[in-house]
């Protein structure tokens, strides 16, 4: 393909396990996972609350929601003794549907902690928390948190009991306190300066020297090695088909994966495939 009929695909590199740091999707869930003292202690200072303590909210540790279809991994989700429910993401780049993934997610929690035949009257309090490394809204806030308010009468709340907080490690330092400071500088890859911040980096150097997490993110690396290149094929063959009108053969759109995308015949012709079936 010349000029706008190439495809360019950005191929992110995988970081190698001893690469990673506190930021990156599989430390961040598995260091929070499994030490949740530190889990509650991050909570405690994001929401400025106390916690007595946190468990993880469902036994098979990061849970799977899935509705008609459409599926959600929680990055770290636990619950506390007074039965609030807490969903922390961590974003290392700027999406614009952040904000609609935050309404997706809390509709999915609340679909899975109420089952079939209960009232909503026992729906529990949550939290959606994200973590972003990039200002969502580009007004330098560090954090923003999100209530459901009347816009006639702003002393009126909603009283849903669902919250969406958005932290923003690029904000303004201003009234914040000097511990979520440091944290946000250590998120932004400042090191470690206080004691909260030293307990992450220690826990992520210990994660680096645990054969058996090595391991798992190998297989979560492969994963999503496949997933990446499963959005490729089909947004390449979404892209052929659009600008050429619709005037291009198979063999053609499968000719042009194989050389673009360094595919086999057999993965650009199972891509079309689905793309056909999905299509149809």
């Amino acid at each position: 393909m010349q000029g706008k009929k190439r495809v360019l695909i950005m191929k992110k590199r995988i970081k190698e396990y001893n690469k990673l740091d506190f930021t990156d999707d599989f430390m961040f869930c598995m260091i929070l996972e499994n030490n949740l003292e530190l889990c509650k202690e991050l909570l405690e200072l994001i929401l400025d609350i106390k916690i007595k303590k946190v468990e993880l909210a469902n036994s098979q540790k990061r849970i799977d929601l899935t509705y008609d279809g459409k599926g959600i991994r929680l990055d770290v989700y636990v619950n506390d003794s007074e039965n609030t429910v807490y969903d922390i993401e961590m974003q290392t780049t700027k999406q614009k549907e952040l904000p609609k993934r935050t309404r997706y997610y809390q509709g999915m929690i609340d679909l899975n902690l109420i089952q079939k035949g209960m009232d909503y009257s026992e729906l529990k309090k949550t939290y959606v928390i994200f973590i972003c490394l990039k200002d969502v809204f580009g007004k330098n806030l560090p954090v923003y948190t999100f209530n459901s308010i009347c816009e006639q009468d702003h002393s009126i709340r909603l009283g849903d009991e669902a919250t969406k907080v958005i932290l923003n490690a690029e904000g303004s330092r201003e009234g914040l306190s000097e511990n979520m400071c440091k944290f946000l500088d250590y998120l932004i890859g400042k090191k470690a300066t206080d004691g909260f911040t030293q307990k992450l980096q220690d826990a992520v150097d210990s994660a680096i020297a645990k054969k058996e997490w090595e391991v798992q993110y190998m297989t979560f690396a492969m994963k999503i090695r496949e997933e990446r290149k499963d959005a490729a094929l089909e947004t390449a063959i979404k892209i052929l088909i659009r600008t050429s009108k619709g005037n291009i053969s198979d063999e053609d759109i499968i000719s042009t994966l194989i050389a673009e995308l360094d595919v086999t015949k057999e993965e650009a012709e199972g891509a079309l495939l689905d793309y056909r079936n999905n299509a149809e």
